[in-house]
């Protein structure tokens, strides 16, 4: 007699997939998903099952692993990522960044020398063009030096979206109406395009941060925004991502977390700095103790 079948009947995920598939995503893209997010993560995998016309879970699981362009993964990851954001969010950190940050970064450099910030899951770009704005407005230097604005995600629909520029009502939220009105221009109802100036300063690139081949091209980076990414990774995961972003960064870098993580429970890597308006996390300037 043959055993039980593990393979339900009901049209949900069998246990035994469902970790396959959470060990597959958690190897290619370092997101983790635990027991508790199995309706989130099994609604979105039906929608593409049925979209690639695979005959059982089994078979989709088989074409993420085997594929060799890797093109479905890139879309059920599209599906899974949350691009929940808007400008100015955190605000804080932009004002650490002009109030204290930068001008510690170029203490020693000088005029027209790069500085470089990469904002690190951008989604739709808000975060990064909200650097740009604010060092446009409120960084009296920023007209010194050769400022490389990077802008990285995984999800490619978010990416065109970044790219493309156009922003609703809710992402605009926080921002005061004459910064609309200076860096946006109205293309409907409700819905506004940031200026050319700003969308061609910001170099946008599809980036999985546990891929060493993707990251190898940030190096020299003196700021890293990565807020509220790497609650999505497990213990592993945020242990890679810190030691990655230690090797991007130039000596003195800083990290900027979201409100509700922690540097110091990831990695031994990095110096908490407690500035006015925020606590970072600097990387040791060569020569330095950690």
């Amino acid at each position: 007699m043959a055993p039980p079948s593990e393979e339900p009947t009901d049209g949900a995920v069998s246990p035994a997939d469902y970790r396959t598939l959470c060990d597959l995503l958690r190897e290619r893209t370092g997101l983790s998903f635990t027991e508790a997010k199995r309706y989130y993560v099994q609604r979105r995998l039906a929608e593409r099952v049925e979209a690639t016309r695979m005959p059982s879970v089994r078979d989709y699981l088989n074409l993420l692993r085997f594929q060799a362009s890797g093109a479905e993964m890139q879309l059920l990851v599209n599906l899974m990522t949350v691009n929940e954001t808007y400008f100015f969010r955190e605000k804080y950190q932009l004002d650490c960044l002009v109030n204290g940050m930068l001008d510690e970064v170029v203490r020693h450099r000088r005029p027209g020398e790069r500085v470089r910030l990469w904002s690190a899951g951008c989604a739709t770009g808000e975060e990064p063009y909200s650097i740009a704005i604010t060092l446009l407005e409120r960084w009296p230097r920023v007209d010194e030096f050769q400022i490389e604005l990077y802008a990285s995600d995984i999800d490619s629909m978010a990416l065109d979206r970044a790219r493309e520029g156009v922003y609703g009502e809710r992402s605009l939220q926080a921002l005061p109406a004459e910064l609309v009105e200076r860096y946006f221009r109205p293309v409907a109802p409700g819905s506004w395009r940031i200026i050319d100036e700003l969308r061609e300063s910001v170099d946008f690139s599809l980036v999985n941060i546990v891929d060493p081949a993707q990251v190898r091209r940030f190096t020299g980076i003196d700021v890293v925004f990565c807020r509220n990414l790497l609650i999505y990774f497990d213990d592993l995961g945020r242990r890679n991502a810190a030691a990655m972003f230690h090797e991007a960064l130039s000596p003195g870098g800083f990290v900027a977390l979201g409100h509700s993580e922690s540097m110091s429970r990831m990695s031994s890597l990095f110096v908490p700095r407690r500035f006015p308006d925020a606590i970072l996390y600097q990387k040791p300037a060569e020569g330095a103790g950690a």
